[in-house]
């Protein structure tokens, strides 16, 4: 975490926003990726790859994950008064299959050229859709359901199995 981002949380000036960011990936979106900040006002800000990126306002609210010693960690956000744009986003992403990236990054409103801390990449594992809202839940660091050894010995990976047996 930035000092800057620290001093904000620590003492909480009144010239400092922080700007909570989310960005969704999958292949069958319409743009691939939907950006969204919390806030009234559309935001453009570098990413930590130095690409400007812009984010569309929105009335979310985000539930971030506590620091624990579980094996998986939640993020849970709800999105109100989505489109029927976000639905359609949704439902051409269930049918193609594969899994949808949640990036959460946090931008100090005075300094947009980059996140004020790294960015918690995670992945969707559940949802609910209806046409007033969506919420999803999105994990990282699943250790409990993470397979072990993690290198799984195929003849692709250990040709000499071909011949035990």
């Amino acid at each position: 975490m930035s000092q800057v981002l620290q001093t904000v949380y620590a003492s909480a000036p009144i010239d400092q926003i922080i700007l909570h960011t989310l960005e969704l990936k999958h292949p069958a979106f319409e743009a691939g990726a939907i950006r969204l900040c919390q806030g009234f006002d559309d935001i453009e800000a570098k990413l930590e790859d130095g690409e400007t990126a812009t984010f569309t306002a929105s009335g979310f609210g985000v539930s971030l994950p506590q620091r624990s010693m579980r094996g998986r960690q939640d993020l849970q956000f709800q999105l109100d008064n989505v489109t029927g744009e976000a639905l359609q986003n949704i439902d051409a992403a269930l049918e193609a299959g594969g899994s949808i990236q949640v990036i959460y990054r946090q931008f100090l409103e005075s300094d947009l050229s980059a996140p004020a801390q790294p960015p918690t990449v995670m992945t969707a594992v559940s949802g609910k859709a209806n046409p007033a809202s969506v919420s999803v839940i999105a994990s990282f660091h699943d250790l409990v359901n993470k397979a072990w050894p993690n290198k799984f010995y195929t003849p692709d990976f250990a040709p000499g199995l071909k011949y035990y047996g």
